[in-house]
């Protein structure tokens, strides 16, 4: 958050600091234009906090709910500066997380009903990961990893570059003192059989056609290793690969490529220092900024 304000100057915001006089009050909103599910509802009070403890933020939602479209979700009364140099930056992590969790909440809905967990991958803006996973969990997701250290996941590169599946997987166990969980990509049925020989917690089938992922369910049995599916799976077809009896999908999709919530921030008319002005008589801004 801190970095994010510095990177947009927000202290040094010259037209705001030129155009509205310092003492200024304002009233502001925070509303939807698109029904979903919201995240990050900590971020505008934090970025107020940073700003200079000058706005009082009220949350009329918590991470995880369900909007409609002109859903009131903030109100924000304080200095009318701290409030315009702030708000870009509070709407892009909003904006970001809010996306991400309706994207998450669409794929969770997608497979309601199925013994099967939708997880989130590393596929995430840089610096933003934490955020990114927390928006993920607000929509419905289970997280994946973490971090790299936070288990094994032999993938492909990690496979060629150590000799074959097999290999991999005795070198990381040789190493592996901790008990930490070790999962392994594979991308055929012969692969995964021989992950399935050579004994590992998960194995994720990467880009595999529905009826081979069939039969590693049928091989793996009832007890033995849990299976991921991964590899470009939309929302039109995760129900299906859902259905064949994984007990995860990942998709990356939902933290790369969600769009952005449709947010936006509206104030209603100044009140200079030491004057008072009132709302509508519904509450709501007279404008938009």
């Amino acid at each position: 958050m801190c970095r994010a304000l510095a990177e947009d100057r927000a202290e040094d915001d010259i037209t705001t600091r030129w155009a509205v006089a310092d003492g200024t009050r304002g009233h502001a909103h925070i509303v939807t234009r698109q029904a979903g599910v919201i995240a990050g509802t900590a971020i505008p009070a934090e970025v107020c906090r940073q700003l200079g403890h000058e706005v009082a933020v009220t949350e009329h939602v918590q991470d995880g709910d369900r909007v409609r479209a002109g859903q009131v979700l903030f109100t924000l009364d304080g200095s009318a500066r701290e409030i315009i140099s702030g708000e870009r930056t509070a709407l892009n992590f909003l904006q970001r997380m809010s996306g991400i969790a309706t994207a998450a909440a669409a794929y969770a809905e997608a497979v309601a009903g199925l013994p099967v967990r939708i997880l989130d991958t590393r596929k995430t803006a840089p610096g933003l990961r934490t955020l990114d996973k927390a928006a993920a969990a607000a929509g419905g997701m289970s997280n994946h990893r973490l971090d790299l250290a936070a288990m094994v996941l032999l993938k492909e590169n990690h496979i060629a570059a150590a000799g074959g599946v097999t290999a991999a997987i005795a070198a990381v166990r040789e190493c592996n003192t901790q008990g930490v969980a070790v999962e392994v990509e594979v991308a055929s049925t012969a692969q995964a059989l021989e992950a399935l020989s050579a004994g590992v917690e998960w194995i994720m089938l990467d880009n595999m056609p529905l009826d081979d992922m069939r039969d590693i369910v049928t091989q793996r049995g009832p007890v033995g290793p849990r299976l991921e599916a991964s590899g470009n799976i939309t929302l039109e077809a995760v129900r299906a690969v859902a259905e064949t009896g994984v007990d995860a999908v990942s998709v990356g999709a939902v933290t790369h490529s969600a769009p952005a919530f449709d947010l936006s921030l509206l104030m209603t008319p100044a009140t200079p220092a030491g004057k008072v002005t009132r709302a509508g008589a519904d509450g709501r801004p007279a404008q938009g900024l």
